[in-house]
C-alpha cells in the first residue's frame, strides 16, 4: 500500500440518529504537523464526526484510515491508544482528584509490587508540564485551579498518550488573551514536532492566526477544504452559513428613553469583589460591559439580579430603589438575566423546551384554583420559540438536545415570558456560531427598538464594540470608564480595562 500524504482520512462516513442525517457522505482528511481548523454553524456535524473518530460514534458506512491503515473504534480508549486524543469544550476531569491523577487516570505507573507508584506519576507529570510550560503543581487537586489551568491538564494528557492527532474543540473559550497566546505556542510546538491539530472554533481571528487549512461543513455535509492563505473572513461566513451576511452586527436603530435602572455606589459584601460602582442605564439602550477577567463583570451584573451578596448601595427601577436585592424582587422590578455558562446555570438539561422556558413565570399562568394553566404555558412557549425561530424537532425535545444556539433562545424566550424592562445578557454569545450569533444580535436589535434595555456583558471586542451605544470597562472591581460607541476603540476599552492591573 502506497504511503498517504494523510496522518488522517475519514471517507464516505455516514451517521444517521432517528430522524436525522447528522453525517453525510463525509470525507475529511489532515496532513501531519498541521493545524486544520474544522467550521461550521452548530448542527453542522463537526462535533458528530469528531466524536465518531474518537470512538463515541459508531458509523453507519465509511472508513476511518489512520496512518494509512484502517481502524475501528469501538471506544474513547481504543482511539487514545493509537495516538488520537480529543480535548472537550466541557471538561471532563475528576475534581477531586490531583491534577497527576487526573492526566494518568487508568493508566497509572506502578512499582514491582504492583501498586500505584505516587512518586513516579508526580515526577512524570511534573516534567510533561514543564515541557508545556505550566506552572502548576502536580499534586495540587482539580477543583483547586482555574477553568484555564484545567483545561492545561487536558492538553497535557492528551500529549502524554503521544498522539499524533490532537482535537481541540473550542479551546480558548475559557481563556485570557494571555491564556489564548500560550496555547498558540503550544500548539505551534507540536505542530512542529508532526503532530496535527484539529481544531474546531466559532472566532474567526483565531483561525486565520493558527490554521493551515480549514474545512466548512454545513448541514451534515462537506462544503469544501481550503488553504487559510485562499479565503478571507467574508467568504468563510457565507460558506458556513450558506447566504451572504454582509455586516457582522445589524444596526441598532433605538431612541434612548429615560432612566430606567440607577446603581449608586454598590459595594460586594466579598472585599475582594467590586466596589463603588455607579452608573445609569437608559430605555432603548446596549450598554456593552468590558474588562479582562478578573475585571468582576459576572459578579456584578449577578449582585444587581441578587444573585450575590452586597454590602451598600442602592439599585433603582424606573426611580424606585430596590427595597430587597434578591431574584424574586429583580424579575418583579422587570429585570431578566441570562447568565454566563448556558450548561451549568441556565437550562434545566433532562427537562423539555416548554419547561425551560416557562420556568421564571410560572406564578403568572395560575388557574382560578391555584393550578398551573399547562395549556396556556405550552401554547404561550411555543409561541415565543417560534417568534425567535429556534429550531427543534417539538417542545416536548429534550433542550441539551439543541444546538447551543437554539438553547440560547430559549433561554432568552424564557425571560420574554416575564415581560422585563431591563435584560442582563453576561456573554450571551459564548460558544454559538457565527450564523447563530447574527440572529441573537437581530433579536437585541429589536428588544432595543421596542424600548427595552440591555446590558451585555462580553469578552468579545468587536461584539461589544458593534453591538453597544456605550461600553462601561471594570478593571479588578472598579470602573475606570465610559465609552461612548464612536469613542469605543479597541485599545480605547484596553486602556481602560488594564487601568488598575
Amino acid at each position: 500500500m502506497a504511503e498517504s500524504a494523510y496522518v488522517l482520512e475519514m471517507l464516505g462516513i455516514v451517521k444517521q440518529f432517528p430522524g436525522v442525517l447528522a453525517l453525510d457522505n463525509v470525507d475529511f482528511q489532515v496532513k501531519p504537523g498541521t493545524v486544520h481548523a474544522l467550521m461550521g454553524e452548530n448542527g453542522a456535524g463537526k462535533s458528530t464526526l469528531m466524536k465518531c473518530l474518537f470512538g463515541i460514534y459508531k458509523t453507519d458506512a465509511g472508513k476511518i484510515i489512520l496512518n494509512g491503515n484502517e481502524r475501528h473504534f469501538n471506544s474513547a480508549s481504543d482511539a487514545m491508544d493509537v495516538g488520537v486524543s480529543m480535548i472537550h469544550q466541557e471538561l471532563s476531569n475528576v475534581p477531586e482528584r490531583s491534577v497527576a491523577q487526573n492526566i494518568w487516570l487508568g493508566r497509572e505507573p506502578v512499582n514491582g509490587l504492583h501498586l500505584i507508584d505516587h512518586k513516579k506519576m508526580i515526577r512524570d507529570t511534573r516534567e510533561l508540564l514543564k515541557g508545556l510550560n505550566f506552572d502548576f503543581d502536580p499534586a495540587a487537586k482539580m477543583s483547586s485551579l482555574s477553568i484555564s489551568q484545567q483545561q492545561g491538564c487536558e492538553i497535557a494528557k492528551a500529549v502524554s498518550y503521544k498522539a499524533s492527532i490532537v482535537v481541540m474543540d473550542e479551546p480558548t473559550s475559557s481563556l485570557t488573551e494571555n491564556e489564548v497566546t500560550h496555547l498558540f505556542e503550544i500548539i505551534r510546538n507540536l505542530r512542529a514536532q508532526g503532530v496535527a491539530i484539529i481544531y474546531i472554533s466559532h472566532k474567526m481571528e483565531e483561525i486565520f492566526q493558527i490554521a493551515d487549512s480549514v474545512t466548512v461543513m454545513r448541514d451534515g455535509k462537506v462544503i469544501g477544504t481550503y488553504p487559510i492563505s485562499g479565503i478571507d473572513n467574508n467568504k468563510l461566513i457565507t460558506l458556513m452559513v450558506g447566504r451572504d451576511i454582509t455586516h457582522r452586527f445589524p444596526p441598532v436603530e433605538s431612541t434612548l428613553g429615560e432612566v430606567c435602572l440607577e446603581v449608586r455606589n454598590l459595594r460586594a459584601a466579598n472585599p475582594r469583589s467590586f466596589r463603588n460602582i455607579s452608573f445609569e442605564l437608559r430605555k432603548g439602550e446596549i450598554l456593552g460591559l468590558g474588562g479582562l477577567v478578573g475585571a468582576q463583570r459576572t459578579e456584578l451584573v449577578e449582585a444587581i439580579f441578587g444573585v450575590r451578596s452586597v454590602a451598600e448601595g442602592e439599585i433603582l427601577v424606573n426611580g424606585k430603589p430596590l427595597k430587597k436585592i434578591s431574584p424574586q424582587a429583580a424579575i418583579q422590578a422587570g429585570i431578566g438575566m441570562i447568565t454566563e455558562d448556558r450548561r451549568s446555570s441556565g437550562i434545566f438539561p433532562l427537562l423539555d423546551i416548554t419547561v425551560n422556558t416557562t420556568v421564571a413565570s410560572l406564578g403568572n399562568y395560575k388557574t382560578k384554583i391555584g393550578l398551573l394553566d399547562h395549556k396556556k404555558l405550552r401554547a404561550l412557549a411555543s409561541t415565543q420559540n417560534d417568534q425567535l425561530r429556534t429550531k427543534t424537532p417539538t417542545m416536548g425535545t429534550m433542550i441539551q438536545n439543541l444546538s447551543g444556539g437554539n438553547q440560547q433562545k430559549v433561554i432568552l424566550s424564557r425571560w420574554l415570558m416575564t415581560l422585563p424592562e431591563i435584560l442582563i445578557m453576561d456573554e450571551p454569545t459564548r460558544g454559538i456560531d457565527v450564523g447563530a450569533k447574527y440572529e441573537i444580535y437581530t433579536i437585541m436589535a429589536d428588544l432595543v427598538k421596542q424600548g427595552k434595555a440591555i446590558i451585555m456583558v462580553s469578552s468579545e471586542m468587536p461584539e461589544l464594540i458593534g453591538m453597544s451605544h456605550r461600553v462601561m470597562v471594570l478593571c479588578a472591581g472598579r470602573h475606570t470608564g465610559t465609552l461612548d460607541k464612536q469613542d469605543a476603540t479597541q485599545e480605547a476599552i484596553m486602556r481602560y480595562a488594564t487601568q488598575f492591573a
